[in-house]
């Protein structure tokens, strides 16, 4: 949400609250207008109510939001970190782990896959969950769903490194095209595809995305600290480092 977004919301509801209120009470008709009025004069000369208004507002949200992941990485860290669904990447006996939701679609995640498979390479320790979290549209979904099911043929990490490789969007027969490259059975997958389980493994990671409060990708989760957007690789490492220092993980 932008500063000036937040503050005509602020105005808005600054604006409406005072008649809302006063409706209630008996004030005439032109003893509310003029309060009303009064109201607004002062908010036009002095604006930066609205800014110490909105930084509440805004402090307040990431605080609700904070508290909201806290509670949801306690009660659900098993399907955060070790759901038998996601796919396991870099050392799956590591002794950190690195979890992110992305899509195909996606171009930060497409910026970030790099770094993460530079990460990855050098940190022999790291271990790296990987949620489908499809969040562009209908080809993402599909994107999506042939993923998953490519882990029934044993090619997984082969589809999925071809598809954050591609270049531009990634449509059906993008994926179709690339799934037959990667020596996949086409027909097969499909099949899997339609799976019911495969449209449950998403509709669950977007049921675990909306209680973390994560509304976009890429976004990351490394022992107990969300991480939403995009990170380089010196971050990443930095915060796996920084949990390795405090003891290893709490919840990884």
């Amino acid at each position: 949400m932008t500063t000036r977004f937040r503050l005509a919301a602020c105005a808005a509801a600054l604006l409406t609250l005072a008649p809302a209120a006063m409706a209630q009470s008996s004030f005439t008709d032109a003893q509310k207008a003029e309060i009303g009025e009064i109201v607004r004069q002062y908010l036009m000369e002095n604006p930066e109510v609205l800014l110490d208004v909105s930084r509440a507002l805004e402090a307040k949200q990431q605080q609700a939001e904070s508290e909201k992941r806290e509670k949801t990485l306690a009660a659900s860290a098993e399907q955060i970190f070790r759901s038998p669904h996601d796919f396991v990447a870099g050392n799956p006996e590591g002794d950190v782990t690195m979890v992110e939701f992305f899509d195909y679609n996606c171009g930060w995640c497409k910026k970030g896959f790099p770094e993460v498979m530079s990460l990855i390479e050098k940190d022999k320790n790291l271990r790296v969950v990987l949620k489908e979290f499809p969040i562009f549209g209908g080809d993402s979904d599909y994107a999506a769903m042939a993923a998953i099911a490519a882990k029934k043929q044993g090619k997984y990490w082969e589809l999925h490194t071809a598809l954050l490789a591609h270049e531009g969007k990634v449509t059906r027969e993008v994926v179709d095209e690339l799934a037959k490259e990667k020596g996949l059975d086409l027909e097969r997958l499909k099949a899997d595809m339609d799976s019911p389980e495969v449209a449950q493994v998403i509709a669950d990671t977007h049921k675990l995305a909306e209680q973390l409060a994560i509304n976009g990708t890429p976004a990351f989760i490394i022992d107990s600290t969300v991480s939403p957007g995009y990170l380089p690789a010196d971050a990443l490492a930095a915060a796996v480092e920084q949990v390795r220092a405090k003891g290893g993980c709490q919840l990884c």
